[in-house]
């Protein structure tokens, strides 16, 4: 499946090339009427050109032909320099339709460098495969969402296949095998993440979705449970269990209430297992989740009561 809709990207030797005055016209001025061009400015005895240039060719590698890049040694360039006023180095500008459209100077981390290189492309009009990609996680979500889990992990896998770093389809991927209750590829999945990506939200959502999974295979039945909890109202283990039982049965908002009453009663009870519990839900849902918000807020206002 191709993601990118064909688009195998430029070769390398293409889109990042040394420039100088003499090719500057062709380089930068006629190639940016059809594509965006980044120019790094920078000089052999600039120490942070050294750290930032191949931080630059990584992002532009990443955009697979949607930028390109060109490498200026302002002390064999002057004029040019001159010409845009560039008084200290690194600078970087971005060219497109023969005109500087954006820049920054100096050095700066990996994310910000993507996020420039994603603006300059979506500001000439084009689209990073990191966008195509989260459109791509986005259709598959709605797929999971609709119950089509098989179709879901294809698609995630097929991202990964893209990329294999990229946290939202490897927890995706995750969550559709949940879904498909293969509990056992999808923890086999979730303990193969790369290390880069293994302590991401997504990767930590998934994983905790992954223990409610496993809790709920073994969840009790919720009448049973409420009536000795009604019966029995300081029986904590009934308590935790109809927890257990409420959240396998969907009722999010329910167990939630019971845990911060098990909280509530005593919050050391099994070594916490009320307040884990309760943030391994809220790992497993959206942050902005309602459930989290109210959940949050009246755990904390125990905590610090």
């Amino acid at each position: 499946m191709d993601i990118l809709n064909g688009a195998s990207g430029a070769p390398a030797a293409d889109l990042i090339k040394d420039g100088s005055e003499a090719t500057f016209m062709a380089d930068v001025v006629e190639t940016s009427q059809e594509v965006p061009v980044i120019v790094d400015f920078w000089a052999p005895w600039c120490g942070p050109c050294k750290t930032l240039g191949p931080m630059l060719e990584d992002a532009v590698t990443a955009a697979k032909g949607a930028v390109k890049m060109v490498k200026i040694n302002v002390d064999e360039a002057q004029m040019i320099a001159g010409q845009l006023q560039i008084q200290s180095i690194p600078t970087v500008y971005a060219f497109f339709k023969g005109q500087p459209v954006d820049g920054f100077q100096g050095a700066l981390p990996g994310s910000e460098i993507k996020a420039f290189i994603d603006r300059v492309i979506a500001a000439a009009g084009g689209q990073s495969p990191g966008g195509q990609l989260d459109e791509a996680v986005e259709a598959a979500e709605e797929m999971l969402s609709n119950g089509a889990a098989v179709d879901a992990a294809q698609t995630f896998a097929a991202i990964l296949g893209e990329d294999p770093n990229h946290a939202a389809a490897y927890g995706g991927l995750v969550r559709a095998h949940i879904a498909l209750d293969d509990l056992d590829q999808a923890e086999a999945i979730l303990n193969g993440a790369p290390a880069e990506i293994s302590d991401t939200p997504e990767l930590e959502a998934a994983h905790a979705q992954l223990e409610l999974a496993k809790q709920a295979a073994d969840a009790g039945p919720v009448a049973e449970l409420s009536a000795t909890v009604e019966a029995e109202p300081d029986n904590h283990q009934a308590r935790f269990d109809l927890a257990l039982a409420l959240h396998a049965n969907g009722s999010v908002e329910e167990a939630v209430a019971q845990l911060l009453e098990l909280f509530r009663r005593d919050r050391e009870w099994d070594d916490g297992a009320a307040k884990t519990q309760l943030f391994t839900i809220f790992d497993a849902l959206k942050p902005n989740d309602p459930v989290v918000l109210n959940g949050r807020r009246k755990l904390s206002s125990m905590i610090f009561a």
